[in-house]
């Protein structure tokens, strides 16, 4: 059984619902941006990582982005799942981050999930798939 970690920075709640939602599908570790380090990452099989779209659809700055960048060379054949949340825009911030996450040589298990503001029906059988696709 592989060790999957759920790793999310969340603004209003709506991604940190949508880690919840993961985490609980995959019987996953859940941690928050701040609380995961490359040091960490070598402990896990599997990784979903979710971020709020932020100002001009971006990954939030100050913790995310740098958590991100310091596992991203470490992502290279690890299956992984993106999400996240947004409030305007058309999901270009996680378009740009999956082909990111490629380009780095994660093995993307599912399409990226996306939820306009609160996670609805079908962002939460999204996540669920994610969860599923991870375990």
């Amino acid at each position: 059984m592989s060790k999957i970690a759920v790793i999310y920075w969340s603004g209003t709640g709506n991604t940190q619902q949508m880690a919840e939602a993961i985490a609980n599908q995959a019987h996953a570790d859940l941690f928050a941006a701040s609380e995961f380090t490359a040091d960490k990452a070598a402990n896990y099989d599997a990784f979903a990582f979710g971020c709020s779209a932020m100002g001009a659809e971006q990954l939030e700055e100050s913790e995310f982005e740098p958590m991100y960048q310091d596992l991203r060379g470490s992502l290279s054949g690890k299956p992984v799942g993106l999400f996240g949340s947004y409030g305007w825009g058309d999901g270009e911030w996680i378009r740009t981050w999956a082909e990111d996450a490629e380009a780095a040589g994660a093995r993307l298990v599912v399409e990226p999930v996306m939820a306009n503001g609160s996670p609805d029906g079908d962002a939460e059988t999204a996540c669920a798939a994610l969860g599923t696709a991870l375990a």
